[in-house]
């Protein structure tokens, strides 16, 4: 995915407004329409050091952000993470809850954000769970007989139960959703999904929708959720990219993250840790419960 292509998905997503706010921040003399012309230009705009300071910084805090739209607000984060990454050798891996210990893999997550279809990719996750979708849908369950079930986002088990009552042309976007779920969890909210393991019925309902080899034998009984999630996840992009029948660009860049799902989990962690837990941003809240 070139430079432009990935600056017209940006633009897809950026508001007249938010454009507003990159040319005034990095000092460009155009308006929104000639950005929208320009897709390579406001790709460099993200890089400029004043930006962050305008979205995250105090009078932007106490103003609650509502000038610029979800999406350029973690589109930001992830340009200022792949620039903290540059001057850094290791992170914070955590080995158990609220315990940490250093992992030297800063040059492998550069990596993976050097490439601007991922940051794009990262941003638009983020963003997609600003607003988390539920609702109830029907299954015929033996002898033909309907049952009322629910599904939310955030709940990787309810939401896998979609499988079954979806077209077949459908579930390719489920598997996809069930992955970022799984990385969004694991990413942002680590900590949550690791004192929260699931039990044995619930490993049972994930395991049985992994479509590709996940190694049962590690999961007997109640499972470590980050482990588990993020074996799963890596299946779920997989199964993904497998059943949707038409290649494209941004299909490629989902198998790229399947097969990066751990780096793309670290950076996530690298996110929520330094700029959005704690925070005076209203993006996020940590889960209930």
């Amino acid at each position: 995915m070139d430079g432009d292509r990935v600056g017209r998905e940006y633009l897809s997503h950026l508001t007249d407004a938010d454009l507003r706010l990159l040319a005034s921040v990095s000092g460009v003399r155009v308006d929104a329409a000639e950005l929208r012309r320009d897709p390579g230009r406001v790709m460099e705009l993200f890089e400029h050091p004043r930006v962050f300071g305008a979205v995250f910084g105090e009078a932007a805090a106490s103003s609650g952000l509502i000038a610029v739209s979800p999406f350029l607000a973690f589109a930001v984060l992830v340009h200022r993470a792949a620039a903290a990454l540059a001057a850094m050798t290791h992170l914070p891996e955590r080995s158990g809850p609220r315990q940490r210990i250093p992992v030297f893999d800063a040059p492998q997550l550069r990596d993976f954000l050097d490439a601007p279809q991922r940051r794009l990719f990262l941003a638009e996750l983020l963003a997609s769970f600003t607003r988390v979708a539920s609702g109830r849908y029907q299954v015929r369950g033996s002898g033909g007989r309907v049952r009322i079930r629910q599904y939310n986002e955030l709940d990787p088990v309810r939401l896998a139960g979609l499988l079954d009552a979806v077209p077949t042309a459908e579930q390719p976007g489920v598997y996809r959703r069930l992955g970022d779920v799984a990385l969004f969890l694991t990413g942002v909210f680590p900590d949550y999904t690791t004192t929260n393991a699931f039990g044995p019925v619930q490993v049972e309902r994930l395991l049985r929708v992994a479509t590709g080899p996940v190694d049962r034998s590690e999961h007997p009984g109640a499972a470590p959720a980050v482990d588990l999630l993020e074996r799963l996840g890596t299946n779920w992009y997989r199964t993904a990219y497998r059943l949707t029948p038409t290649r494209t660009a941004r299909l490629t860049v989902v198998a790229e993250v399947a097969e990066r799902f751990s780096h793309a989990r670290r950076v996530l962690n690298h996110i929520a840790d330094r700029y959005l837990f704690p925070s005076t941003n209203p993006w996020l809240a940590r889960p209930s419960g």
